[in-house]
Order: C-alpha cells, then sequence, then structure tokens
C-alpha cells in the first residue's frame, strides 16, 4: 500500500449551460421566466397609461405618441408574443400539475405547441388591429 497522500478532490461542478445539449423542453422553461420578466415591464406601461390617463388630455397624447412610435409598437408587440407564450405555457404547466404530458416526447411535442400558438395568436392580433386600423 503506498503512504503517498491522495490529493483533494475538485469540488463536483454543476451542470450549466456549456455543459447540457440545448433542448427545447429547456428553451421553453428559460423563454417563460423571460416572457415572466417582460410582462413585468408590461405592468409598468400599463400603469404609466393609467397615470397619463390621469394627468389630463396632454400627458395622455405624449403617451399615446411614444407608444405609436416604432420603438413602442416594436415594445407593444414584444409584449404581445410575451402574453401568449405565457399564456400558452402557463397552461402546459397546468396540464403537468394534473401528472400528464410529461414523458418526453409529449413534453417536446406540447413546446413546439407553445411557440406555434404564440406566434400564431400573435399574428392574429396584430393582422386584426391593423385591418380595423388601430395601428
Amino acid at each position: 500500500m503506498s503512504d503517498a497522500a491522495k490529493p483533494p478532490r475538485g469540488r463536483p461542478l454543476s451542470p450549466h449551460l456549456q455543459v447540457w445539449r440545448w433542448h427545447i423542453t429547456m428553451a421553453t422553461s428559460i423563454a417563460h421566466r423571460a416572457t415572466g420578466v417582460a410582462l413585468y415591464v408590461g405592468a409598468l406601461i400599463g400603469a404609466a397609461w393609467a397615470i397619463s390617463l390621469a394627468r389630463g388630455p396632454e400627458a395622455y397624447a405624449t403617451f399615446k405618441h411614444l407608444l405609436g412610435s416604432p420603438l413602442g409598437k416594436l415594445v407593444m408587440f414584444g409584449l404581445t408574443v410575451s402574453f401568449f407564450y405565457h399564456l400558452a405555457n402557463g397552461v402546459r404547466h397546468l396540464v403537468w400539475d394534473t401528472g400528464k404530458g410529461l414523458d418526453v416526447k409529449t413534453a417536446n411535442a406540447t413546446s413546439v405547441l407553445v411557440f406555434a400558438f404564440a406566434a400564431a395568436a400573435t399574428v392574429a392580433v396584430w393582422a386584426i388591429a391593423a385591418m380595423t386600423g388601430a395601428l
């Protein structure tokens, strides 16, 4: 038997994004968190809308001008995507809470469905807005 001291073992490393192979359920999890943050920003925009209404016609006109700008429309488009994505993924999580849809094949299929629903619903809402003159 050897009397040589063994070097201390390195601390175990936690799995990280560089270690894991990306898969769609991982992307849906990250996107769910990101859209939740975006919806908080949307709530602040909603509060700014209410404040501008309370401050009078000039403040409201300024707010409308800001949101009607190309950057404002881009932000509102992003919030629309965030809303529909978060809604669809939330429903998916409710189904998971019942114990259904947890196998890999179903989870991957519902991930694709969540992304597809968010895209289709967003395009539909913005198309309706364009047709009714709301843009």
